[in-house]
């Protein structure tokens, strides 16, 4: 199931017949705090959200889910809203459409996350680094025995990551890599992504599962533990 989040009855409409004719069901929300309840209630596949909506705003409602949830979010924006495109991405939104929009490039896209969210060219293993493990397919990493939670963003740069671990990725590699080629994502957003991985990382007993190669970029650190 999808869910549509926008307080413009029209464009809900254009996207729940595109979705519908493609074969998706689709829930709908007109304002912010009613997508965050009817998210929390369905857990829908995937949201598509606008950014600008009354009660809470959509940067607010994937603020919110990201506490708890990776669900994929698929944001809507006004063409000029370059700052809140880069903001949701650094909170952990998969992807953008702006506004207007084409009604099949929603759908490609919508069909895109899922296929790389629900495991369609993920590695189907457990990889392991010392005190890390990291299980894509089931969207697990674990240091020692305990969880650790990780948005869809964080666990693409961690699997990429440990997946060659004695390889130095640029940041232009990672984001090409995580986002695809056609999609602008600044090093702010992805250097957020690693602040954010490396921080969840320590905290659970792992501060050196990642380090900076200067100049050069990023590779997988040796997860010795704390």
């Amino acid at each position: 199931m999808i869910l549509v989040a926008d307080d413009d009855a029209q464009i809900r409409d254009v996207v729940r017949i595109a979705l519908g004719q493609a074969g998706f069901a689709v829930a709908e929300a007109g304002d912010g705090r009613a997508a965050l309840e009817t998210a929390q209630s369905l857990q829908p596949d995937l949201i598509v959200l606008d950014i600008g909506m009354p009660e809470m705003d959509g940067l607010a409602v994937c603020r919110t889910l990201r506490k708890t949830s990776d669900v994929p979010v698929l944001f809507l924006t006004a063409h000029s809203d370059e700052v809140d495109r880069i903001v949701g991405l650094e909170l952990g939104a998969d992807d953008y459409v702006s506004k207007p929009f084409s009604p099949r490039e929603l759908v490609a896209r919508v069909r895109a996350i899922l296929k790389r969210t629900q495991g369609g060219t993920q590695t189907q293993m457990v990889m392991r680094r010392g005190v890390l493990s990291v299980d894509p397919a089931r969207h697990l990493c674990h240091v020692n025995d305990a969880q650790v939670t990780l948005t869809a963003r964080e666990m693409d740069l961690l699997e990429r990551l440990i997946a060659r671990p004695d390889h130095v990725m640029s940041r232009p590699q990672l984001v090409d890599a995580i986002y695809g080629t056609n999609i602008h994502v600044s090093d702010r957003t992805m250097d957020s992504h690693l602040r954010n991985l490396r921080g969840k990382l320590a905290a659970a007993g792992c501060p050196d599962a990642i380090d900076t190669v200067h100049g050069v970029g990023i590779r997988m650190g040796a997860c010795r533990g704390a």
